[in-house]
């Protein structure tokens, strides 16, 4: 099982019940599609009993800052993730520029595509492809406070409110 959160934007609570979430989950990694925020957030995340994998979002000014910070427990965020787990092929992106996602999810190079940005949670089967959208963890804009647990051996993704 993966775990998978976006746009945490500094909310602690939040942080806090997703990661106590996804590690009652025994999930064996967490996937963070962008919008951390601050490097006072990182000792949260650190709190995860599986590797996190990350990329910065549009609103990660303080990119040297989270940096160092990530890099501290072994993760090293960039704007772009490609990974494969368990034989399956992830792209992992915020999802600012939406053309960009689209022709990941076109592309026919990856079985999951990973985004954030929009704050809505959303999971849909396009082209063959799994696109995940976790919705937010901050719960700022929609009132909810959501995320995605993938079970990527049957290629099915569920949403839950925490």
């Amino acid at each position: 099982m993966i775990g998978i959160i976006a746009d945490t934007h500094d909310n602690i609570d939040a942080i806090r019940r997703a990661v106590d979430f996804l590690n009652s989950q025994n999930v064996s990694l967490v996937l963070h599609a962008g919008d951390f925020i601050a490097p006072f957030t990182v000792k949260e995340f650190k709190k995860f009993n599986s590797p996190l994998v990350g990329v910065f979002g549009n609103n990660d000014g303080e990119r040297k800052g989270l940096g160092e910070k990530f890099s501290q427990m072994g993760t090293h965020l960039k704007d772009f993730v490609e990974l494969e787990h368990k034989g399956k092929r992830i792209a992992l992106y915020h999802g600012t520029i939406e053309e960009f996602v689209s022709a990941l999810v076109k592309s026919g190079d990856y079985n999951i595509v990973i985004r954030g940005h929009t704050h809505s949670p959303k999971i849909k089967k396009e082209n063959g492809t799994l696109v995940i959208n976790p919705g937010e963890v901050c719960g700022y804009l929609t009132g909810k406070n959501t995320l995605s647990i993938l079970d990527i051996e049957k290629m099915k993704a569920v949403i839950h409110e925490i």
